[in-house]
């Protein structure tokens, strides 16, 4: 038989390996992490089993119960026949093998069918609420864990400049044209950056982290580093958004559901009012002599009115409080809503004063004070406020933007708009 090298399981393995270390790290934009945790998130996957549950329990609702079976042995004891007992069809006075088809009373099968319908649409509310839950987390967890990067790679910027500035002063305060006293405070803006880059290298271990744990993945799971912010959105006014949250956010559906469910169980109460019915098929089988058959009707009694009036009453407070909860639920997004677009355009109009304003007057500022510094006509604290100011308004954009896309995914969440 012929054998093959060596190498070749090991060349078989290592391609193996290769492909499966060649799956994409998720993480550079927002799209791939939504799109890995509808894949595995746990939580999605266990909505989505009990809806698929609740919706096959509909066509079972409806279906009539199982018939029951019954075999009757008269005058087992043969005390007619001067015989002895016997537990053997046949061998008694009467043998009857009887059938018997529950029959609910009219409605009912279809009030269940109904009520079963009822609780696949929960199911799926259910299903999509926790749905955008997990992808607004996901969201807000991704532009924290943009905004800990941008944060680092900005002070990276600056500590970069302040070396290069701390070059420039020690090769003046070597020929005698600057005190000392520039050389150890550019030091100490070295050092004071360089403090809190740690602080920030932290900041990003944790919102790793915590985008990792909502998609999830080990905490310690690689991510790529993260490419852009997702783009503003142009929201139309409050009272139009406040519409939109009433029709189409997963949450209103999913109180809407659970008042659908409780009429439905308030009629199915209420029709238990009436009786339900049997009809049964006897055989009868005596040991001597021809068979006979035997029809019979059956009929509940609906005598435990207590039981039902308290059944019902039940009933009506539940669709009550459903009802109760859809308006408050609309409360509250209503009041979240107002809370969220306020902010969004408070951090959009700063995002715009700063980039557009502030930012180009600080670095013209920077200019200035690095050609006055070189040429003796300003001190160097000027030129150390300066790049502060720089690295201040810097970090201050950068924490409009990402306020500004949290407020966003906040509105996303509460009105229901797909990423």
């Amino acid at each position: 038989m012929r054998r093959f090298p060596r190498w070749v399981p090991g060349l078989a393995l290592g391609l193996l390996a290769g492909v499966a270390f060649a799956q994409p790290v998720p993480g550079s934009d927002l799209e791939s992490l939504l799109a890995y945790a509808r894949a595995h998130n746990p939580e999605l996957q266990a909505r989505a089993a009990e809806a698929g549950a609740e919706r096959a329990r509909i066509e079972s609702a409806a279906a009539l119960p199982d018939p029951r079976m019954q075999v009757e042995l008269m005058d087992f004891t043969n005390e007619a026949a001067g015989g002895g007992a016997s537990l053997l069809p046949g061998d008694v006075g009467v043998t009857r093998y009887r059938v018997i088809q529950p029959l609910p009373y009219f409605g009912k099968r279809s009030l269940r069918s109904d009520l079963a319908a009822r609780r696949a649409e929960r199911g799926e509310a259910r299903l999509d609420e926790t749905r955008i839950d997990i992808e607004a987390a996901i969201a807000s967890a991704y532009v924290r864990y943009f905004r800990a990067v941008a944060q680092g790679r900005i002070q990276r910027e600056t500590l970069s400049l302040l070396e290069a500035l701390e070059r420039l002063v020690l090769t003046r305060y070597g020929v005698g044209l600057v005190p000392q006293q520039d050389a150890v405070r550019v030091q100490t803006e070295i050092t004071t950056v360089k403090i809190d880059l740690l602080e920030t290298e932290r900041l990003v271990e944790d919102a790793r982290a915590s985008l990792n744990a909502a998609l999830p993945r080990a905490a310690d799971a690689p991510l790529a580093a993260p490419g852009s912010l997702p783009p503003l959105a142009d929201f139309p006014d409050l009272e139009a958004l406040s519409e939109e949250a009433r029709r189409r956010a997963p949450s209103m559906a999913s109180r809407r559901s659970e008042v659908a469910l409780a009429e439905a169980e308030q009629a199915i109460v209420t029709r238990e009012r009436y009786p339900d019915f049997a009809v049964g098929l006897t055989n009868n089988r005596p040991r001597q002599g021809d068979a006979t058959w035997d029809l019979m009707f059956e009929v509940t009694i609906p005598l435990q009115q207590a039981r039902r009036r308290s059944d019902e009453f039940s009933a009506v407070q539940r669709v009550t409080a459903a009802e109760a909860g859809v308006a408050s639920e609309a409360a509250r997004i209503d009041g979240r809503l107002g809370r969220a677009v306020a902010a969004f355009r408070a951090e959009r109009s700063k995002a715009d004063m700063l980039s557009h304003t502030l930012l180009p007057q600080s670095r013209a500022n920077l200019e200035a004070a690095e050609a006055g510094y070189e040429s003796g006509r300003i001190n160097f604290n000027t030129l150390i406020e300066a790049e502060r100011q720089i690295l201040r308004t810097r970090l201050a954009l950068l924490a409009a933007e990402t306020e500004g896309r949290l407020q966003q995914v906040e509105i996303r969440r509460l009105t229901g708009a797909e990423w």
